[in-house]
């Protein structure tokens, strides 16, 4: 059976490697210095490089981006929260290249459209079709970052009883918290707070820092507002001088306590929905159309009721099934944790 490897596993040591006595000649890294990290034989590092269009438009609009692009502390939060490895710069190219893009593929259908419509009507939609897709484009590729942050956190709430669980039993087994949440990262079960927990094991075992510190940062770049209450709990616990078992048990009750209840919530209004679906999307229309047909049959006028009834049956009852789907998906899309 293959072995299962991860990001942590290249920098982990065995105590037979601490104990054996090896000449720096014969690692052939003494012209590296002390700060080294040994990974296993075969590991390489995992290099961040962007994608050929985001080179692309940074080669274009970088030296534009430095001179006229002013700071922007919300994106660079937004890009960290989001975990798009970008800086603010590099974003902001790939923003002005997709609003250049656009406006110039607006105006050539404007064009298009203004060769083909020769009134007052074409030049109006012309204008539209110059001016609304760069602002379009502009504002989607800008708040990006901040939907994908707000998807993550979305994901991480939904996740947060299991994690929290898992952490819990960890620490009933007296784990470290270092390796606790070395160990949360390690499981794909737990979504975008695998991730969390693994950027936090990054700071600790590659960048070197204490595990406060790095609960600390962790909290400060999370998206999700209970799972970043979580980790400051961690360090106001440590930093008071209590212990941090029963801080998590306590918090795993928490959660499974405000699960029950976020589940009740969501039980009561799909309980809601499904009797005004009921009422709206099956009862009403059926009596419409036994109504509309038998005005149509005693009617004299039989041809506009026939169209009402058509508008009725494949447009109103379709209508009303997909918006059920969509309020429906919406309130599924919500799992708590």
């Amino acid at each position: 059976m293959p072995e299962v490897y991860d990001l942590f596993r290249a920098v982990e040591t065995k105590k037979r490697d601490i104990l054996k006595t090896r000449r720096i000649e014969d690692l052939g890294v003494s012209r590296l210095g002390p700060h080294l990290v040994m990974m296993r034989k075969g590991s390489v590092p995992r290099y961040i490089t962007l994608t050929p269009y985001q080179q692309f438009c940074w080669r274009t609009l970088g030296g534009i981006v430095k001179l006229k692009a002013k700071p922007n502390p919300t994106l660079e939060r937004a890009l960290i929260q989001a975990h798009m490895k970008l800086r603010p710069e590099e974003y902001i190219a790939v923003v002005w290249m997709n609003t250049i893009i656009a406006g110039v593929v607006g105006a050539v259908l404007a064009i298009s459209f203004g060769l083909i419509l020769f009134n007052i009507f074409g030049l109006i939609f012309g204008l539209m079709l110059v001016a609304l897709p760069p602002v379009i484009a502009y504002f989607l590729t800008l708040n990006a970052p901040s939907s994908k942050a707000k998807a993550r956190a979305k994901d991480i709430d939904s996740h947060l009883y299991s994690a929290l669980t898992f952490i819990a039993a960890m620490s009933s087994a007296n784990v470290n918290v270092d390796v606790i949440f070395k160990e949360l990262s390690r499981q794909e079960i737990y979504g975008e707070i695998r991730e969390e927990a693994e950027w936090i094991t990054r700071d600790t075992e590659i960048l070197g820092k204490d595990i406060l510190t790095a609960i600390r940062l962790g909290a400060e770049r999370t998206p999700s507002q209970r799972f970043r209450d979580f980790l400051q709990g961690v360090i106001t616990t440590s930093t008071s001088g209590g212990q941090l078992k029963p801080y998590f048990i306590s918090k795993a009750e928490q959660a499974e306590r405000e699960n029950r209840l976020a589940l009740r919530s969501t039980m009561e209004t799909l309980g809601m929905l499904a009797e005004s679906f009921v009422t709206v999307g099956v009862a009403f229309p059926l009596f419409l159309v036994i109504i509309m047909a038998i005005m149509a049959i005693v009617s004299k006028t039989a041809t506009f009721i026939l169209n009402m009834l058509y508008v009725i049956v494949f447009g109103m009852i379709p209508g009303v099934q997909v918006a059920f789907i969509v309020v429906l998906s919406a309130i599924g899309g919500k799992e708590v944790g």
